[in-house]
């Protein structure tokens, strides 16, 4: 068991490097004609910036991924993980977003309804690293699997309780920092309001296609009905104290019917925060 360990924690120093290196090299306005000579491009449909824009992106997701890094060492150590398992639930975090780099270079956009599902673009990253085969079997099917999950609209159907289990811990630890890193963008109403299929939804306490969104409102309802699809009791209190969901909640137009969907979701956040979280790893 000792032996692993220190197997489990020479690897993530050796990835935590190989992602250090790899996510700066893109700070340099020729890493877009590096990445573009890796991929074919399969649309023309994108949204241009500048270089110096690039480099905004491509930071703004560097700090992302170290923020949910943290995410999932600080939900692996509140579910009390074993360390082999809480390392290897840093590892799917670390390597989570690995594809938006390539993305955001070649495509100049981070919308994959734009360029490509970011997720399997960073499978098609890490299949070729060579530091992967040190990962046994069953550890590197897991990360796949939760990388590859991550940003669905739902888990894909597995009987394997294990890839289960990291699935759910990436995604938690993913949202919690995208309320923060969107937080800027959901400010006060521009007065379009929500879609009346995207409110019916919410009213239902159910989730929506997020390439469907048509109006700025729209964007933060997504955020709200997002609480339904929190798994762990600890990731929401994160939420929660931060104050994002109020927040949206205040930039919103409060009609009726919107009412009664922020009185059902109030109701379960504070249900869903009495609950005892349990790993099922």
């Amino acid at each position: 068991m000792m032996n692993d360990i220190a197997k489990m924690q020479d690897l993530w120093q050796e990835m935590s490097s190989w992602m250090t290196t790899y996510m700066k090299s893109f700070y340099s306005p020729e890493a877009a004609k590096t990445a573009k000579s890796h991929l074919e491009i399969k649309s023309a449909k994108t949204i241009f910036f500048d270089d110096a824009q690039i480099v905004d992106g491509i930071i703004l997701k560097e700090k992302h991924t170290w923020k949910v890094v943290k995410n999932c060492e600080n939900l692996a150590k509140h579910l009390n993980l074993n360390e082999h398992d809480s390392l290897l639930a840093k590892m799917i975090g670390l390597f989570h977003d690995v594809g938006r780099f390539y993305q955001f270079t070649v495509y100049r956009t981070f919308n994959d309804a734009l360029s490509e599902n970011h997720a399997k673009l960073g499978l098609k990253v890490i299949k070729d690293l060579p530091f992967m085969t040190k990962l046994d079997k069953e550890d590197l099917a897991t990360l796949k699997f939760a990388i590859g999950n991550h940003n669905a609209k739902e888990i894909a159907p597995t009987e394997n309780q294990r890839h289960l289990a990291f699935a759910k811990l990436i995604r938690d630890a993913d949202k919690i920092d995208i309320y923060r890193v969107l937080k800027p963008f959901l400010g006060p109403t521009d007065g379009t309001g929500c879609s009346p299929d995207f409110v019916d939804l919410f009213v239902a306490g159910k989730q929506c296609d997020y390439t469907k969104m048509r109006t700025q409102d729209d964007r933060k309802l997504v955020r709200l009905m997002w609480v339904y699809d929190v798994y762990f009791a600890w990731s929401l209190q994160q939420i929660v104290e931060q104050n994002y969901i109020e927040d949206i909640i205040n930039n919103l137009v409060q009609d009726e019917k919107m009412m009664q969907g922020i009185t059902r979701l109030r109701n379960y956040i504070q249900e869903k925060l009495q609950t005892k979280d349990i790993w099922q790893g």
